[in-house]
């Protein structure tokens, strides 16, 4: 049997971390591993392959067009892994499992899951990443959080419960909104970069600002996941029209600019439970995010539109 070319996996471990957070020090907290750990895996890994797969200041870290196709590449690959390991009987509580939008799980409810665990020790969450369909029962669902339309058919196999308003407005790096007056025209003439699980978010945004049509694009990228759509952004490949509740973390940061600010969007984000009824700790998880939506800060040029949209 032929042997396997591969590159480190400790390095190839860190960098697809790097990849999902977009953050070394989230990261190393992943792999429970210092920063400069992390930091090393992917410089052993870059010297292996002979490719750059990070740029720009340790402060705001992005990656190459390399390395976001790695990365792509990588996530799924582990996936793959982790599915396929096998697992002990799980002592102890049975753990709340949480099904997610994986950008929404790692920039927004995951930063704040420790607060619910503060005021709950008792109930584990385990966080399951999915975009789509599921089935309570055969997945072992206990609540989902997905993104809902206004005016979306009313289905009776679940119960929605809205807990955050939707804002989704362009976003690039700070390289980019540097290079000139940042327009409508100007952004829509840019490279544009798009998701696999939401193509639609140009023409959505251009809808929920009122604007008449969107122009053709000169050049379009896409990625599977807003996460990735997200680093390209921030590595200056073009500018992605993102959810504020995805973004708000690296507009905060300086990695990413929102020049046009955000529009009020006609989707809330939900907790979903199952028809018949949830467990108690599925309704404290679902009252938590309740209180954790109200107390989201909107976009500030957004605020009056959020009330009146309620």
């Amino acid at each position: 049997m032929a042997r396997r070319n591969l590159p480190p996996l400790n390095a190839l471990r860190a960098f697809e971390a790097f990849g999902r957070h977009g953050r070394m020090t989230l990261a190393a907290d992943e792999l429970c591993v210092t920063h400069g750990a992390v930091s090393r895996q992917i410089r052993q890994l870059e010297e292996h392959l002979g490719v750059a797969l990070t740029e720009g200041p340790r402060t705001r870290l992005r990656m190459t067009e390399a390395g976001l196709k790695l990365a792509q590449a990588l996530s799924p690959a582990f996936d793959q892994i982790e599915a396929a390991t096998p697992r002990p009987v799980e002592a102890g509580p049975k753990p709340l499992v949480v099904s997610c939008l994986p950008t929404f799980a790692m920039k927004w409810l995951i930063p704040r899951l420790p607060r619910f665990q503060a005021a709950h020790p008792d109930i584990p969450v385990r966080v399951a990443e999915s975009n789509g369909p599921f089935d309570f029962r055969e997945d072992q669902i206990d609540l989902a959080i997905r993104m809902r339309w206004l005016g979306d058919p009313v289905t009776y196999d679940s119960i929605t419960t809205p807990f955050m308003d939707h804002f989704h407005g362009p976003v690039v790096s700070p390289e980019l909104a540097a290079s000139g007056p940042m327009t409508m025209e100007r952004l829509c003439a840019m490279p544009r970069l798009l998701t696999r699980t939401y193509p639609q978010s140009w023409s959505d945004w251009i809808r929920d600002t009122g604007a008449e049509a969107l122009p053709p694009a000169v050049r379009e990228q896409e990625f599977d996941h807003f996460f990735y759509m997200l680093e390209a952004a921030a590595a200056g490949l073009g500018v992605a029209v993102a959810p504020w509740a995805f973004a708000q973390r690296d507009l905060a940061s300086g990695r990413l600019v929102a020049p046009l600010g955000f529009a009020f969007g006609s989707a809330r984000i939900v907790a979903v439970t199952p028809p018949e009824g949830c467990t108690p700790e599925a309704a404290l998880f679902r009252d938590w995010l309740v209180a954790e939506g109200a107390s989201t800060p909107v976009p500030p040029e957004a605020a009056c539109q959020s009330r009146a949209g309620r």
